[in-house]
């Protein structure tokens, strides 16, 4: 693509040099610039792109896009000159990858808890219904039924493009993704038009990265304050923050609910650990899913799908075909009664609504049993709230380690453990740091009836020590306990 024609998208303060140069690709990371690359310099939280320009020109960028100009700038290389590099990335990323949000439908999904669900659900459902769909998820991406490894909730602004770029050249009609605060705040969606936005629900998490929920509150609002006109946007009304995250939006917006008045709402007429009887806008379903957090997600799915101009009895139908996805409330039966659950509840509202979940299910005298860590390097003050939400549901806790990365596991369960004061609470508590035997030990305490929450890790397969991911899967482990396998 020619340069001239690339940066038509944004509004350069100061241009050096030719634009009639062929730009063969895009990036901001230096050791990635092949010849005919344009750079673009982004002042970064750890280090500052600008200081890379001269690698970049020397891996053979042709074009650099910057806030500042160097102090040496070579003959042929052509200097664009912008007030914010940040925010330009995912303008010109989007122009380079041919503009794929105009090609197909965008629908993106926030929220602390749900959105991968929901994303995910949406995928499935609408490649049920015949078309080609794209997925961008914290599990994995897909292109159409073509799977994508990712490491990011909502990836960079390039690598984002590129994969919007596949799924319309791969003629998908629809794409469904996962919006991160950290996506808004940092940019990542610059660029991107979307036709529809989901508000899942808001508790604390992410305060080592925002400072304030505040600041955390209106990441996700800012998402919904860049919809256009023509977009729909779907909000959790039971949500308190669910209406001030559309106070500002120019979307048509419409509201699910499972306590109040709202467009689109639902209750639960019979529950099971295998599925639920529902009332979904004055329709029965039976769904494969457990838990009142579960249907706010599929209330969620029913009113997108709704809005997307799909007919509420064809909706219905697909719902209840559908299965929860990997390492969201997923159950596991031993050969002697033991239910346990696999959830990748990791905060304390999450593992608060799965351990409400159980107890409304569980009948005693069965007990519930709760396998639960909290990640390294990460939000240290969720950690006594997460031991406190597992002891107050639980009849017993193990704590344990979860992705420790740069702490010392040990330490991270000290935190946890600081939440538990009372000598009744912590006669109910034992801290094993090995979570392959903490899992193991959970399963021979557990008598038939009894209930084991696994939470924290859900989908992921590994445990992040020091740097190096190692192969764990709890699904494995559980399997293993109970003589499946």
């Amino acid at each position: 693509m020619k340069l001239s024609d690339l940066i038509q998208v944004i509004k350069p303060t100061e241009v050096i040099g030719s634009t009639d140069v062929e730009i063969a690709d895009i990036a901001t990371d230096s050791r990635q610039v092949k010849p005919g690359h344009l750079f673009i310099a982004v002042p970064g939280t750890q280090v500052d792109g600008h200081q890379y320009i001269p690698k970049a020109i020397e891996q053979g960028a042709v074009a650099v896009a910057c806030q500042s100009l160097p102090e040496v700038r070579p003959e042929g290389v052509t200097f664009i000159v912008v007030a914010d590099s940040e925010g330009a990335v995912g303008l010109l990323a989007h122009r380079f990858c041919g503009e794929p949000t105009e090609k197909l439908d965008l629908i993106g999904v926030t929220g602390t808890n749900g959105k991968t669900t929901i994303a995910t659900l949406l995928y499935k459902m609408f490649r049920r219904f015949g078309y080609k769909c794209g997925l961008v998820s914290t599990v994995c991406n897909y292109v159409d039924d073509e799977a994508v490894p990712t490491d990011h909730t909502t990836p960079d602004p390039i690598t984002l493009n590129r994969l919007l770029g596949r799924m319309a050249d791969a003629g998908c009609k629809y794409a469904f993704m996962e919006v991160s605060s950290h996506s808004v705040v940092q940019r990542r969606i610059g660029g991107l038009r979307f036709k529809g936005g989901i508000f899942t629900n808001l508790t604390r998490d992410h305060l080592d990265y925002h400072k304030t929920f505040e600041a955390y509150r209106d990441a996700k609002k800012g998402f919904f304050d860049l919809l256009p006109k023509d977009a729909f946007a779907v909000v959790n009304a039971d949500d308190k923050n669910g209406l001030f995250m559309v106070q500002n939006t120019k979307a048509t917006v419409k509201t699910y609910s499972l306590r109040g008045v709202a467009d689109f709402h639902a209750r639960i007429l019979e529950e099971g650990f295998d599925g639920m009887n529902l009332n979904i806008c004055g329709r029965e379903i039976f769904a494969q899913f457990i838990g009142r957090f579960n249907v706010s997600n599929l209330l969620a799915v029913y009113g997108a799908a709704v809005c997307m101009g799909k007919q509420p009895e064809d909706v219905l139908v697909a719902l209840s075909a559908l299965r929860p996805v990997n390492g969201r409330f997923e159950t596991i039966r031993s050969h002697e009664g033991v239910t346990a659950i696999v959830d990748y509840a990791h905060t304390p509202d999450a593992l608060d609504n799965v351990l409400s979940t159980i107890n409304e299910i569980l009948k005693k005298p069965g007990q519930c049993i709760t396998v639960c860590g909290a990640g390294g390097n990460r939000d240290k003050g969720k950690r006594p709230l997460m031991a406190q939400s597992a002891v107050r549901a639980s009849d017993r806790v193990i704590i344990t380690s979860d992705n420790p990365r740069f702490e010392e596991p040990q330490a991270i369960i000290d935190d946890m453990l600081a939440g538990v004061t009372s000598a009744e609470d912590k006669r109910k508590v034992i801290s094993i740091v090995d979570r392959r035997e903490a899992i193991r030990t959970a399963c021979m305490m557990a008598q038939p009836g009894d209930v084991i929450l696994i939470a924290g890790k859900g989908h992921e397969d590994y445990q992040e020590v020091k740097g190096v991911k190692h192969h764990f899967d709890d699904h494995e482990v559980v399997r293993e306990a109970f003589g499946l396998e």
